[in-house]
Order: structure tokens, then C-alpha cells, then sequence
């Protein structure tokens, strides 16, 4: 079983600056999938420009089908929302469809889209650069929608009630990934430039 090893580190300092724990939902070539994030945030100083950033792992099967399509959807969720945290976040979708057995509709974009979150944002990519184990993606928020009131699930929150046993899955997968992310993060490409769309959701 692997441990998370960050004593020593940067990272306990750095998780003060963690965001919502978000889920993302994006399709391309006829297939789709969602997974969560907590690297969401708001892109824009200007109140009427709405825009997103967040990073996505390079080997997560979401990044492959928004850097294809160009769009994705970044759901708020509530901080009782844990169930479809754990679906969406504790398997591959490159090893079953996490959307069959949740309510989704489709988007203006063609990207499918959860219901009952607090909010549902739905963009469109407008640039992407290379973050080594990650692609940093900028987006124009093409629609949104405002849900049930309700407290939103923030990194902090999900850290402090995390049930025992799921915690244990989560920091086991967690050292995983960074184990396998950690050489990737040291090679960036600052010539891999995105060329926008190659296949519509």
C-alpha cells in the first residue's frame, strides 16, 4: 500500500490555496466521461466575461476527451454529494461509463451534464498550455445553471469528513498518481501548443 509522503514539502502549505471539490464531464468521438477536480477556479476579473481555469492530469481519460472536443461541464457539488464523488472519482473511466447510471442531459456544446448539483457550468475551451503531468485549460462559460441552495463541497471540507474507510482508498490512489505524475511534472513542453478541436463531442 502506498503512502502519501509530503512531510517536508511544500504541499501541507500549498492546500490552503485548493479550491471546490468540483465534478468535470466532457465527451468527444461519440464517448464521454466525468471525474472530480479541486483545481477549478474562477478566471476573470470581469464580471461580465465569465470565465474558468483548471488542471487536468494528463493520463485521466477526461483530459483526452476535452483536449479533443474543446468542451467540458464543472459542476459545484454539495457537501453531501459524496456518493457521486466516490463514482466518479475512485474508477477509470477508460474502464466503464461512470455517466450510464447518473441523470445527464446534454449540452448547447454536446458535452453531457450532471443534474441536482448547486450550479452547473458548461465552457468552452479558448486556450491550453502544458503543465507537465497536466494541461492547464482556460474557458469562456458558454451557459450556466444555479441548483438547490445548499452548502458547496470545498477541498478543506472534504479533507476533515472523509469517512475512515474511504480515506484510506483515497490517500492509497492519491500517493499512487503522484508517484507516477511526479516525473511527468518535471518535463514541461512549452512548445506543445493547442490547436483547438479535433473531434466534436
Amino acid at each position: 500500500m502506498k503512502r502519501l509522503q509530503i512531510e517536508g514539502t511544500a504541499y501541507p502549505l500549498l492546500r490552503h490555496l485548493t479550491l471546490p471539490v468540483v465534478a468535470i464531464t466532457s465527451a468527444a468521438g461519440g464517448m464521454r466521461n466525468g471525474m472530480i477536480a479541486n483545481s477549478a477556479q474562477r478566471a476573470s476579473l470581469v464580471p461580465t466575461v465569465a470565465r474558468v481555469s483548471m488542471y487536468i492530469s494528463k493520463p485521466n481519460h477526461t483530459h483526452d476527451l476535452i483536449y479533443r472536443s474543446g468542451v467540458f461541464g464543472l459542476h459545484l457539488l454539495g457537501r453531501d454529494q459524496w456518493n457521486l464523488i466516490w463514482h466518479l472519482g475512485l474508477q477509470s473511466g477508460r474502464d466503464v461509463d461512470k455517466l450510464a447510471v447518473l441523470e445527464t442531459r446534454t449540452g448547447e456544446t454536446g458535452c453531457p451534464l450532471l443534474v441536482d448539483c448547486p450550479a452547473v457550468f458548461e465552457c468552452r475551451v479558448v486556450n491550453a498550455m502544458d503543465a507537465g503531468a497536466a494541461t492547464f485549460f482556460l474557458a469562456d462559460v458558454v451557459r450556466f445553471e444555479a441548483g438547490p441552495a445548499t452548502a458547496v463541497m470545498t477541498s478543506d471540507y472534504f479533507r476533515r469528513h472523509m469517512p475512515a474507510d474511504k480515506r484510506l482508498v483515497y490517500e492509497t490512489r492519491l500517493a499512487e498518481a503522484m508517484e507516477y505524475l511526479e516525473p511527468l511534472a518535471r518535463k514541461l513542453d512549452p512548445g506543445r501548443v493547442w490547436q483547438g478541436p479535433s473531434a466534436q463531442p
